[in-house]
């Protein structure tokens, strides 16, 4: 399995416009963030989580020639904006993209984007199957895929497990039994927006708890703000085993 991290950056990503902190003006690429996304390879599949605004960029940064399917871990802009540009995967594979989420989701995109629902579909119009699951396995073409139902203040979010992998983002809240589904994994890729507390997000301090209780072998962090520091500077003070993630970042596991 191949993890490529496409985006670790909040809504705004960063640097965050007219912003001269200094990890706005830093000079080392890990402190430039795009919208938070993940593309997973596993099983011949190509598969992406949440296509924010940047989704455009992030396929042309990492040259992706095919998706085979869209997985949404919520409806918010920054992660299902850039769902136009999967027209280029519609035009080289000749079929309608796969796209998995809930019920909430699905009638979001419905009103986010009309044109693509209304039934008349010109030319150069995105085409999608969209698949609403609910928080129970289900498979894409035999990989098995387990929703992890958090939520995000007080709106109900996906993260997912994949074999041994755990991405979860956007999140305040977890059930007891929703984390006994993180437990044992090699890699977890967990919601970390800063180091002070956030209505609706994990701050540092939160991610590292819930981490030392599900004990992965390796974690990253990602949705990342501006306000959380330096790149390099938090990565010196976590644990060996824990890092910020950053864009174009690839990990591979066993599975």
């Amino acid at each position: 399995m191949k993890i490529t991290i496409l985006g670790t950056g909040t809504s705004q990503g960063v640097p965050v416009i007219a912003c001269k902190c200094e990890v706005c003006i830093s000079s080392n690429s890990k402190d430039n963030r795009l919208r938070s996304s993940v593309m997973i390879e596993v099983d011949d599949l190509n598969l992406v989580i949440d296509t924010g605004p940047d989704f455009r960029q992030q396929m042309l940064r990492e040259r992706v020639m095919k998706v085979d399917s869209i997985l949404f871990t919520h409806h918010h802009k920054d992660h299902v904006a850039g769902m136009d540009d999967i027209r280029a995967f519609n035009y080289k594979s000749k079929r309608d993209m796969p796209i998995y989420c809930n019920h909430i989701t699905s009638d979001a995109l419905k009103l986010e984007f009309p044109y693509i629902f209304s039934g008349f579909n010109y030319p150069g119009v995105p085409k999608v199957a969209i698949n609403v699951i609910k928080n129970e396995p289900f498979n894409i073409e035999g990989t098995v895929i387990q929703p992890i139902k958090v939520l995000h203040y007080k709106l109900p979010v996906f993260g997912f497990r994949i074999k041994n992998f755990v991405y979860l983002t956007d999140v305040s809240e977890i059930s007891e039994k929703e984390k006994e589904k993180m437990k044992g994994a090699d890699l977890i890729i967990l919601d970390a927006l800063r180091k002070k507390a956030h209505l609706s997000h994990f701050n540092l301090e939160q991610a590292l708890a819930l981490l030392e209780e599900l004990k992965p072998k390796q974690a990253l962090l990602t949705h990342i703000s501006h306000y959380m520091g330096l790149h390099d500077n938090v990565n010196d003070e976590l644990p060996n085993h824990i890092n910020l993630a950053y864009d174009g970042q690839v990990v591979t596991l066993n599975e």
